[in-house]
């Protein structure tokens, strides 16, 4: 995420992300390489796996360095894989909304208050790489299950952004490979 990006700073100091990232579906991430609308969506469960995979590669680091901010209003690779769990466990709230109920609003999820709640920065990397994994498990299964017919059901965001599953899927992806950039540098 670049500064232009957000408008506001949290209380923890991050700038807030404030951009609709939904045009991930329509073309290419110029930052990350990823071109989420082409992703087949019986894809979507091994890059889940992989990623988490490559997060706990890198949670095996130097903790006194995973836990460093390369500027005081970004996250540190510690606070992006604390982000990185929640999302793929959010997600799987989320899809498992859009299995039961018919159009459901999703409740909306302010990531930077869930950020200071969750005093990120003190977690230990050890156990976040164990959860990350965990919840990468869960949702990947989740989507290995999908009936075709599934794949159509739709769900709502707060701001008008509406999803199929397969969309859904599709735009999920983009979160955490983009923020493995974030921390690597390497794009897809």
């Amino acid at each position: 995420m670049t500064s232009s990006e957000h408008s506001a700073t949290a209380a923890d100091g991050i700038l807030q992300d404030t951009k609709d990232w939904t045009w991930v579906l329509e073309r290419p991430c110029p930052d990350c390489g990823l071109d989420s609308g082409a992703v087949p969506r019986e894809a979507v469960p091994g890059m889940i796996r992989a990623n988490a995979g490559a997060w706990v590669a890198l949670l095996a680091g130097d903790e006194g360095a995973l836990r460093r901010r390369p500027r005081p209003e970004t996250w540190s690779d510690l606070e992006y894989a604390c982000h990185v769990r929640d999302v793929f466990r959010l997600f799987h709230f989320r899809l498992n909304l859009m299995l039961d109920q018919d159009g459901p609003d999703f409740p909306n999820w302010d990531q930077d208050e869930t950020a200071v709640a969750g005093r990120y920065g003190e977690q230990q990397p050890a156990a976040v790489a164990a959860d990350l994994v965990e919840a990468a498990r869960i949702l990947a299964d989740a989507f290995e299950r999908l009936g075709d017919a599934q794949w159509l059901r739709t769900g709502n965001r707060s701001d008008g952004a509406r999803f199929t599953v397969e969309s859904f899927s599709r735009y999920l992806v983009h979160d955490p490979v983009h923020h493995l950039f974030d921390v690597t540098g390497v794009r897809v």
